[in-house]
């Protein structure tokens, strides 16, 4: 990637700078990443004019094929991005804009306009394998014992599994997954998770709201894991609280 930076900006004129990307009936695509969590937000269109707004304002312009006008990104909703870098590829024919966005960039109120997720693919056949793998175990485990003290041992066999998982990053596991991709993916689908739990319960489906809620608790468990926070802390936690004085 070629960055046009301030300083290419003071020796090339706009003239100049558009000389170097190859338009395709006056258009070139630009990819949209925020500069923070490099996640990739939206696509759209540029011409030469949203080009040299976006350079001069600072904030992104694209050129609408459908309605044939220029638009200025969050102009109505307030949702702008304040642009921290422009670059075009080695052919010259796709731009990259890093942006601080103030908002969603989709007009769904999504955080990215790529949140339709397609399955099928190696790694979500991994994430329903260790899926059903988790389920599997805890249903074995409800079903040998029902005492107070073994009934949750399949959480700490959970966690023992996620923390080797960590360690030796097994190929095509979705917990290594997980961890390659970072902390922000483990929230993303934390976020995913609790809220297909809250539509299994608030459709009153308690078949689908135990299988959700393994799904949650599963990703808090990689998550508890990725901070270094062992599950035992969680649970003197929770009796601590337990152990406290009734104020009723």
């Amino acid at each position: 990637m070629t960055k046009v930076s301030d300083e290419i900006k003071e020796q090339l004129s706009l003239e100049q700078v558009v000389e170097h990307i190859r338009w395709d009936e006056g258009l070139v695509p630009a990819i949209v990443q925020d500069v923070d969590t490099r996640e990739v937000l939206m696509m759209a269109y540029m011409n030469r004019e949203s080009l040299k707004l976006s350079l001069e304002s600072g904030e992104t312009w694209f050129w609408s094929r459908s309605r044939q006008e220029l638009w200025n990104k969050g102009a109505t909703s307030g949702n702008v991005q304040k642009i921290v870098s422009l670059k075009y590829d080695c052919d010259g024919d796709t731009l990259l804009v890093e942006v601080k966005p103030k908002g969603p960039a989709c007009h769904t109120g999504a955080v990215t306009c790529f949140h339709n997720e397609i399955m099928g693919l190696p790694a979500n056949r991994a994430e329903q394998d260790t899926k059903e793998e988790a389920r599997s175990t805890a249903a074995s485990s409800t079903s040998s014992s029902t005492d107070a003290e073994s009934r949750f041992e399949v959480l700490a066999e959970l966690e023992s599994v996620i923390a080797e998982r960590e360690r030796e990053r097994p190929e095509g596991a979705y917990t290594t997954y997980l961890f390659d991709k970072g902390v922000d993916k483990i929230l993303k689908k934390i976020g995913e998770e609790a809220s297909e739990t809250i539509i299994a319960a608030k459709n009153k489906d308690n078949d689908e709201l135990r299988l959700e809620v393994s799904d949650l608790m599963y990703h808090l468990l990689v998550l508890l894991q990725e901070r270094k926070l062992p599950l035992d802390d969680i649970m003197s936690e929770l009796s601590r609280r337990h152990e406290r004085p009734r104020r009723d």
